[in-house]
């Protein structure tokens, strides 16, 4: 009994401490961004002018809520595989700081909160597409799909694609083929951003049993569909100012960002090294960004 007694002290003793940024950090705050930046530009495209206030204000926390809720169970899911990745192995719920259940309680928190915050102050269709999203990102891509296949990310990718449309039906309302091609360039975008990442982790893949594409097919196989996928990502690129949705400075824009992406692609097959695939991951992070960034920016000096 006193072994059991010193046992539970030391436990009490050597557990680690827990602070807000732990919490903080299970919400994926930098992935939550970069979704946010592209669900603003969702709405600063639904219509000429600026959205109202409140639409910008109670719109982005509803969405980010849920968003970071997604990322939060993506922790609880992946508890074992954190443990084993370099990449992932500091996390909260990894390390024990913080308890599967409390992340679980904390989830259904945001959850929560988000729902209302978008059902009460924004519209009830972009409560259901947000909270639909992050059923298939932390249910169906993170509990099934993520150790299902190798197309994983292709076909997981469509909830990650989804805050541009979130953006602009929190403004509108209502469902536009504008905002679904914004879901589509995202959708384009994520398999040679993931793959690109798997590539470098491959042995931290493997090991932790993920069937990422480099992992299941080699290299070679996933560095030719990255530069296919590239491919593929420029030509929906355009799509905006096929469709006349945007003008001149978002065409040129798009071209030199995607034959950039395309450069880096190319290298990366070429030369299968590891350290061109984490420049290829990180330049994709910047594509991102910048090529709507140039699509707002051409949105408000033409239209």
């Amino acid at each position: 009994m006193s072994e059991q007694v010193k046992t539970l002290a030391m436990d009490s003793v050597e557990r680690p401490s827990v602070s807000w940024r732990d919490f903080l950090e299970l919400t994926k705050p930098k992935v939550v961004a970069l979704m946010m930046l592209t669900a603003v530009i969702g709405m600063l495209l639904a219509r000429p002018g600026l959205p109202h206030w409140s639409v910008l204000v109670f719109g982005n926390l509803g969405i980010a809520l849920l968003a970071g809720a997604a990322a939060v169970i993506n922790h609880v899911v992946d508890q074992k595989i954190d443990t084993i990745m370099a990449r992932t192995r500091k996390r909260p719920v990894a390390t024990g700081r913080i308890s599967p259940v409390d992340a679980l309680i904390f989830a259904v928190t945001l959850s929560l909160a988000g729902v209302l915050v978008l059902v009460w102050q924004v519209n009830a269709l972009t409560a259901w597409l947000t909270l639909a999203s992050l059923v298939g990102y932390a249910g169906v891509y993170t509990l099934f799909l993520k150790r299902a296949t190798p197309q994983n990310i292709v076909i997981g990718g469509l909830a990650g694609a989804m805050p541009p449309l979130l953006g602009w039906t929190a403004v509108t309302g209502q469902v536009d083929g504008h905002a679904l091609l914004l879901v589509l360039i995202i959708f384009a975008w994520t398999p040679p951003h993931f793959w690109a990442l798997a590539i470098h982790r491959k042995e931290e893949y493997a090991q932790a049993g993920i069937p990422m594409l480099p992992v299941t097919h080699g290299n070679r196989y996933t560095e030719l569909h990255i530069v296919l996928y590239t491919l593929m990502l420029l030509a929906v690129s355009l799509l905006p100012f096929v469709t006349g949705m945007s003008g001149p400075i978002y065409l040129a824009g798009a071209l030199l960002l995607g034959l950039r992406f395309l450069q880096y692609a190319v290298r990366l097959m070429r030369g299968d090294d590891r350290r061109v695939a984490l420049a290829t991951f990180k330049y994709s992070i910047t594509y991102l960004m910048a090529l709507f960034v140039f699509l707002l920016v051409d949105h408000f000096i033409f239209f």
